[in-house]
């Protein structure tokens, strides 16, 4: 898993207008689909739960954040920032849930898959026009066979 580091934040004053970027930003990061609400420790595997009710499983052995963890210690793990990272205090341990997904290859996999099924059914206004005027031609024209 890549580590980022964090960058110095110049002080900056509050002022009505950078409230307001704030709020905005927190609003669009709220819509922005992935929020989890809940996290439970069930031996191997983090449960992560998401405000749809859906959830995914984690393993914590593929997570080198968590060697140092005892049983116990997952009992702390909390959902943060959002719903979007697991957060343990005692540890200062801040772990993006987006970043633990892409970690897992077969995650990566399905979702991409999904990804790629919902774009295939999206029809771009050139595409419809496009069905439209074969459909007006007989449809579409049948393969010819090139004999060699």
């Amino acid at each position: 898993m890549k580590a980022v580091k964090a960058k110095n934040q110049v002080d900056r004053p509050v002022t009505e207008s950078v409230l307001d970027e704030a709020i905005e930003r927190g609003r669009l990061r709220r819509n922005s689909g992935l929020q989890a609400t809940a996290v439970t420790f069930l031996e191997p595997c983090l449960a992560v739960s998401f405000e749809d009710g859906s959830g995914v499983l984690l393993p914590v052995k593929c997570y080198p954040e968590f060697d140092d963890f005892r049983t116990q210690d997952f009992a702390g793990l909390k959902v943060g920032f959002s719903g979007t990272a697991l957060c343990h205090e005692g540890k200062d341990l801040q772990i993006s849930i987006a970043g633990m997904i892409s970690a897992s290859k077969p995650l990566m996999d399905m979702a991409a898959s999904v990804v790629a099924s919902r774009n295939g059914r999206q029809s771009s206004a050139a595409k419809a026009e496009a069905a439209r005027a074969n459909g007006r031609k007989g449809g579409r024209p049948r393969k010819v066979e090139v004999a060699l």
